[in-house]
């Protein structure tokens, strides 16, 4: 799984064919079929266990035991996806949005609703908190989920590095307050970066995907 992982990481499904991930892991291609009966079965394993290790991550920080609010909680989430994103871009456009088998297609669809679970809970506990306002926190983490993921697809297609980067990480964070309702003037968090946008054409995109899904009350 690891060499299948790296190739996806590298080329994108269309690379991770049976034939390359037993060249990458020394194996024949009889040793790969005795676990996996197609490419879309090896492709859809290893989908799984790549956002699976994302979701765990993402799951620590919102459900984190420390004594921070669900806000605080959220924005690091938001930041810390992000973040990951853009460092493993190849990797995580593959699994947010890249053609894929049907089988991977079916997998992206699972872990979405698990992706909403997530931010669901979250808001929940902001909202009996009193942290947020009033809202069904299953359409506003799916909203959360989706507008996340749209921006991400936009700018993983080209370089985003250093200060554009932080620009987005903090972009992001901030419209994912707004989407739940939290003031982003009256909130520091620390996954917040002081830097502004310096990428007009980056910043807008951001802004307006997200907030088309989540507009601020």
């Amino acid at each position: 799984m690891a060499e299948a992982t790296r190739i996806v990481a590298a080329q994108g499904w269309a690379g991770a064919t049976v034939a390359a991930v037993a060249a990458a892991a020394e194996i024949s291609t009889g040793a790969v079929y005795q676990h996996f009966p197609n490419k879309g079965a090896l492709a859809a394993e290893v989908f799984r266990r790549a956002t699976q290790r994302e979701l765990e991550v993402l799951g620590t920080v919102l459900s984190a035991s420390e004594p921070v609010s669900s806000a605080d909680r959220l924005a690091q989430g938001v930041g810390l996806f992000a973040q990951r994103a853009i460092l493993g871009r190849q990797l995580a456009y593959a699994l947010i949005a890249e053609p894929a088998d049907p089988l991977v297609v079916t997998e992206r669809l699972n872990y979405r609703r698990r992706y909403h679970e997530v931010f669901a809970a979250v808001i929940l506990d902001g909202v009996r908190a009193g942290e947020m306002v009033p809202q069904n926190a299953a359409v506003t983490a799916a909203a959360l989920t989706g507008g996340v993921a749209e921006v991400l697809i936009g700018q993983l297609s080209g370089p985003v590095d250093g200060p554009a980067a932080r620009s987005l990480v903090a972009e992001l964070t901030a419209l994912a307050l707004r989407c739940v309702g939290v003031p982003v003037t009256q909130f520091a968090p620390s996954a917040l970066d002081s830097v502004r946008p310096t990428s007009a054409d980056g910043a807008h995109s951001a802004e307006s995907s997200l907030e088309a899904a989540c507009p601020s009350s």
